[in-house]
């Protein structure tokens, strides 16, 4: 069913208009206010990218609505600790009543609307569905503003990338902007470990080194390492889109930005057409230089590590010309 409402598998999902056309009026309201101040910080695009998000997930009544989204991240920040603090059992409450109150009323155009029309077994909670969704996008944000961090501090490739929108303005793939997000997941996993269990016995190692592990063992994926292996990756430390369109990323199994096999994430396309649609509109619309440490020099190894909530871009509205680059 998740994959279902999500078109997991599908390029564009079915909502691709709709959602293009509220991804352009909030990424328009956006450049608006950061064209108006000459800059766009953290602060300012989170709280413009979870209005977008609260549309697209929730329906437009949902726009403004701060609270639910504060709940959910209290609960998250809860989580980890959870066998330590107390629990937060009326907000919990509190925050799916809101969800099941925006099912009742569903929009049709939105993702709980899409998620609604999906037939259910009985032991299946749809709504159940919607805070995963909800905190999957918090990790897309920080894809996106880490992809205009590259973008803007790599000419070549913000003239491909700015090329491409240009080309485009309206409902599409987009493949090297997609390839450019996937890259910052690269560089930067937003899920830097992941959790798998064996579910047979395992081999590792050879000879002497030569051990089993029992099925039913949990695997710890440290992909950070595997995406960074300079040993393996003649571009471990660069920022090449490229290599998601030429296939040499195919022939790197262990670059898994979205994960990877049966339990890879179901919205890897969703997520990539949102992300890939909101850098066009503002590529199209602004130029953008950044502000901010640490310098993204094309000619010099990137960081390990890439605080985005430290991000902040000087904005400047665009002259409609494809060759504009980031800064001109």
């Amino acid at each position: 069913m998740n994959e279902a409402a999500l078109d997991t598998g599908r390029p564009l999902h079915r909502l691709a208009a709709p959602f293009t056309e509220v991804i352009a009026e909030e990424a328009d309201q956006l450049l608006a206010a950061a064209t108006r101040e000459g800059h766009l910080d953290a602060a300012r695009f989170t709280t413009a990218w979870w209005r977008l998000v609260r549309r697209l997930t929730l329906g437009p009544a949902a726009r403004d609505d701060d609270e639910i989204t504060d709940q959910l991240w209290k609960l998250r920040s809860a989580a980890n600790w959870s066998f330590l603090a107390p629990q937060h059992r009326k907000v919990r409450e509190k925050f799916f009543d809101g969800l099941y109150g925006y099912a009742d009323r569903a929009d049709e155009y939105s993702l709980l609307g899409a998620l609604l029309t999906i037939p259910s077994a009985g032991a299946t909670d749809p709504v159940g569905q919607i805070p995963h969704w909800l905190f999957a996008f918090d990790a897309a944000g920080i894809a996106l503003t880490r992809t205009l961090a590259l973008l803007a501090t790599h000419p070549e490739q913000l003239a491909a990338a700015t090329g491409e929108a240009h080309q485009h303005d309206g409902i599409a793939v987009l493949p090297y902007l997609r390839a450019c997000v996937l890259e910052s997941v690269r560089l930067w996993p937003t899920t830097p470990l992941i959790l798998r269990d064996t579910t047979e016995d395992t081999v590792w190692g050879a000879g002497a080194q030569r051990f089993t592990v029992d099925a039913g063992a949990a695997v710890l994926v440290a992909a950070t390492a595997f995406h960074r292996d300079e040993r393996l990756l003649p571009f471990a430390h660069d920022f090449v889109p490229e290599i998601w369109l030429d296939g040499r990323a195919q022939r790197y199994p262990q670059l898994v930005p979205f994960s990877a096999g049966p339990a890879a994430c179901p919205g890897r396309d969703l997520v990539l057409f949102v992300t890939s649609t909101l850098l066009a509109r503002m590529l199209r619309n602004a130029t953008f230089a950044v502000g901010s440490a640490p310098d993204l020099r094309p000619d010099a190894p990137l960081p390990f590590t890439l605080n985005n909530f430290g991000l902040d871009f000087t904005v400047r509205a665009a002259v409609h010309d494809h060759r504009a680059t980031a800064g001109s």
